[in-house]
């Protein structure tokens, strides 16, 4: 879903107890709470209704400008990071869960960018 900076600002308040705007939040429809480390199986992942993802296009386009990219460049890493989420990589609370959503996220947007 795509969004505005007052709208996701909202669902960060409603469901992540944070304030203000944010880039993007994801909601897993999954529960992978007994798993010890994400694994991407896309062949059978890509089976399965993974959960949303929401981006601020305010926020994408802020970033885009402080990063000096484009917004479309900086709107693919964001939807990158956020699908990550949904298959359970969590940057926030493990260091070595954050260093591989990186190196996955840098993967993904290679095979995308065609590099």
């Amino acid at each position: 879903m795509l969004v505005d900076d007052a709208e996701i600002a909202v669902l960060n308040k409603d469901y992540l107890n944070r304030e203000g705007p944010t880039n993007v939040i994801s909601f897993p429809m999954r529960d992978d709470s007994d798993s010890q480390a994400p694994v991407w199986k896309p062949a059978e992942d890509m089976q399965k209704l993974l959960g949303d993802v929401v981006i601020s296009l305010d926020t994408t386009q802020r970033e885009a400008g402080e990063m000096g990219i484009s917004t479309q460049e900086r709107f693919m890493e964001l939807l990158v990071h956020g699908i990550l989420h949904l298959f359970g990589y969590d940057h926030e609370n493990d260091d070595e869960q954050a260093a591989q959503m990186e190196a996955r996220s840098r993967e993904v947007l290679g095979m995308i960018s065609g590099g």
